[in-house]
């Protein structure tokens, strides 16, 4: 096992919410941690299980940037075993490249440990491979812009959602008119299907199935503005044709394996 080092920062993805996907190295840090800050709003307190009783336990929904990084600074001059705690993989809209920079500036090592990101999440709840061969082969996560985002020039969702791609459209459910408006510039129809994954893998996780027409109606009426993740595109939808990759296809050859035809000297 990888050792643990006081006097370092650990910046933990805590996973979509349920506390068995934590990774083993995020668990065994959160058993050692003396410190420990995670994101109250967006991470379900089951995950503080793991931790010692005797922990300093820190929210970060309350506290701005030079607060926290104030909390982690006096910790590990404490020569304090620190976990940052973050939902999902803090690569993604975790908003840790700010965090770092602080730490660095204060010569203060740290580590960051992936995590379950609420996108494949909410693909394993669905039984869906967001990846179908002839239909869509590239991944976009994205979100549409709001209050606190602002976009670059040429990533708007109604660019990014002309591609033949899944879209797994994050930090949006407060802005569904604006996804539907987005979706319907870029090419879709109003009939088109959407997923939404509320809280997924949380006790009350739900999995909503809406049209780009009706996504405003729908999160309405189950009262859903946050914690959600928007999915379209062609990989989600229900096919009933049998599409299959080639990877396991009998006649197709690769470095392991020879085609059934050369094996038999007869065509399957």
């Amino acid at each position: 096992m990888k050792e643990i080092k006081p006097g370092t920062v650990y910046i933990i993805g805590a996973g979509p919410g349920d506390p068995e996907l934590l990774t083993v190295r995020g668990m065994h840090i959160l058993q050692q941690a003396d410190t420990v800050i995670y994101a109250d709003s967006l991470i379900d307190k089951q995950i503080l299980s793991y931790c010692r009783s005797s922990a300093h336990i820190v929210t970060s929904s309350d506290h701005h940037l030079d607060e926290i990084i104030g909390v982690m600074v006096q910790a590990v001059q404490q020569h304090h075993v620190v976990a940052r705690l973050h939902s999902g993989d803090p690569a993604v809209y975790g908003a840790i490249a700010e965090q770092m920079r602080a730490l660095a500036t204060h010569h203060i090592p740290f580590e960051v440990i992936p995590g379950v990101s609420s996108v494949f999440a909410a693909a394993s709840t669905l039984k869906k491979e967001l990846t179908v061969p002839g239909k869509s082969q590239t991944l976009i996560l994205t979100r549409v812009e709001g209050r606190a985002s602002e976009l670059p020039q040429g990533a708007s969702l109604s660019h990014l959602a002309r591609f033949p791609a899944t879209l797994a459209i994050f930090l949006s459910a407060a802005l569904a008119g604006k996804v539907t408006r987005e979706l319907l510039d870029a090419g879709f129809k109003e009939s088109d299907p959407l997923v939404v994954a509320y809280k997924v893998t949380w006790p009350d996780e739900e999995i909503i199935w809406s049209t780009v027409k009706t996504l405003s109606e729908d999160l309405r009426h189950h009262r859903i503005h946050r914690h959600a993740l928007i999915l379209a595109g062609p990989a989600i939808e229900e096919y009933a044709s049998d599409i299959r990759s080639r990877l396991y296809d009998p006649a197709f050859s690769h470095l392991f394996r020879q085609p059934q035809e050369d094996k038999r000297g007869t065509t399957t």
